[in-house]
């Protein structure tokens, strides 16, 4: 009895580890790029009693129950499918190529899901794309039959909504979805399009010729305003400096006439004030006449004082920069001058310099042919000199003039006694300041051996020193 109840719990146990090995295999999950598809007793449709063919699940897990149900899984890969459509007739029975590409998978909406389980489940990649190839050729051709060449050429994105929502109605019926449409050219064999795409280029250059010609039109009015601009501007920056030299040029005579009135008597100055009242209130009446002048004259003004107030500031310039230039002339010419002057007065005090050098020069070999004896030197200038002194001391008398001497000479009065006409001669002679005197006028001193010595003497001790500087040199 223990024996058969171990044997039992022993199978029961085998039992619910079989049927939970079962349960957990039964247990489907379905990944990302898959659709897990059920199939066999799944139910029936909401509020009706038609059962249901499929249930498809995506991104989600199911159990599967065995004996009444199974699974398969549909693939969500893209598939690209090349369309070359060829002699395609257009709505002007114009025949056109139009080399495409699409783009389709299996469809993860509710209900079309439902579709891709009926019609594609079992159908491998290829099969797929033959049947999406031949629904895509049938709606393309529909597609361009409904449409002209240049709604296809012009309006590419009209042709290409067409053309997805032909395609995608019938896709959805077995289940795909359109992903991308591309399509690459549109040919015709008539070289209708060729024509169009010329047409088009020739208006796209003659719009750009166009609008480069509008632009440097617009760039050269706007050069054109920039100038008006800038003379406009500039005639009335210098109207406005010419009003400000003429209100300081007023100031000036206001202040003039403000000092003439202070010194002016008094009636002066009260006929002064009242003719000032009147000129005010004139002012005052011509001010508002003025205001309403000024809007009208002010392009006046700018264009006339740009035509006149320029030119005549240049003119000014011009006198300005001539009348620099005439002193820099005139400055650079006394500048010349004065360096002649200069260089003169520099040459002649080098001349001077020349001559006292030379002179030293002279006196210092004078020096030494006395033999470095001071004395002796003296002795040879004035001995040099001596005939010098003696013709101008008897010349002091050459040239006295007598008209008329009248001698009364009785002889003397002894054998050795001179007559008064010897003595007249004789002291007339004397009269001629002395040698040491001469020196003494000319602020100079004679030497101490040279005093009371006369002339003979001294020309004899000069010519003893010549004789003995030369026997020395000789020796």
């Amino acid at each position: 009895m223990s024996e058969s109840f171990i044997i039992i719990i022993a199978v029961a146990v085998i039992f619910v580890f079989v049927m939970l090995i079962g349960i957990f295999r039964r247990y489907k999950r379905c990944p990302s790029d898959r659709i897990l598809v059920v199939y066999g007793k799944v139910g029936s449709h909401t509020g009706t009693d038609v059962g249901r063919s499929a249930k498809c699940i995506h991104g989600g897990a199911a159990f599967i129950w065995p004996i009444i149900q199974d699974y398969s899984f549909l693939d969500l890969t893209p598939i690209s499918i090349e369309v070359n459509l060829t002699n395609a007739l257009s709505r002007q029975n114009i025949r056109v190529d139009v080399p495409s590409r699409f783009t389709v998978g299996i469809s993860t909406e509710e209900g079309i899901m439902t579709n891709a389980a009926e019609r594609l489940l079992g159908l491998s990649q290829q099969n797929i794309h033959d049947l999406a190839k031949d629904i895509i050729f049938g709606q393309l051709r529909l597609v361009v039959a409904t449409m002209d060449i240049e709604e296809i050429n012009n309006n590419r994105d009209k042709f290409l909504a067409n053309v997805a929502s032909n395609v995608e109605a019938e896709l959805k019926k077995i289940g795909l979805k359109l992903i991308n449409v591309n399509v690459t050219d549109i040919k015709d064999e008539s070289g209708y399009i060729e024509a169009l795409g010329k047409e088009a280029a020739a208006k796209a250059i003659n719009d750009a010729i166009k609008s480069v010609a509008e632009k440097d039109r617009d760039g050269q009015i706007g050069q054109a305003n920039a100038l008006q601009d800038q003379r406009t501007h500039v005639a009335a920056a210098n109207a406005k400096a010419v009003e400000g030299e003429n209100l300081a040029k007023v100031k000036v005579a206001q202040s003039d006439a403000s000092r003439i009135e202070k010194e002016a008597e008094a009636k002066r100055l009260s006929t002064a004030a009242e003719k000032v009242q009147s000129a005010k209130a004139l002012e005052e009446a011509y001010a508002a006449e003025k205001e309403a002048e000024i809007a009208r004259a002010q392009r006046d003004k700018s264009s006339q004082t740009a035509d006149i107030v320029v030119p005549a500031e240049i003119d000014k310039q011009r006198v300005e920069i001539a009348a620099e230039a005439e002193a820099e002339m005139i400055r650079r010419k006394a500048k010349g001058e004065a360096d002649a002057i200069l260089y003169m007065k520099q040459a002649e005090a080098k001349g001077i310099y020349e001559v006292l050098t030379k002179q030293a020069q002279g006196l210092e070999q004078i020096v030494k042919a006395a033999g470095n004896d001071s004395k002796n030197a003296v002795l040879l200038l004035v001995a040099d000199k001596l005939p010098e002194l003696v013709k101008l001391q008897t010349e002091a008398i050459k040239n006295i003039k007598i008209d008329k001497v009248t001698v009364w000479d009785n002889g003397g009065n002894g054998p050795e006694e001179k007559t008064s006409t010897a003595n007249f001669i004789s002291g007339l002679y004397k009269s001629v300041p002395p040698l040491q005197e001469m020196f003494n006028m000319a602020g100079m001193e004679l030497p101490s051996y040279l005093k009371g010595k006369s002339s003979e003497e001294i020309q004899q001790m000069a010519e003893d020193v010549k004789d003995e500087n030369s026997d020395t040199d000789n020796k």
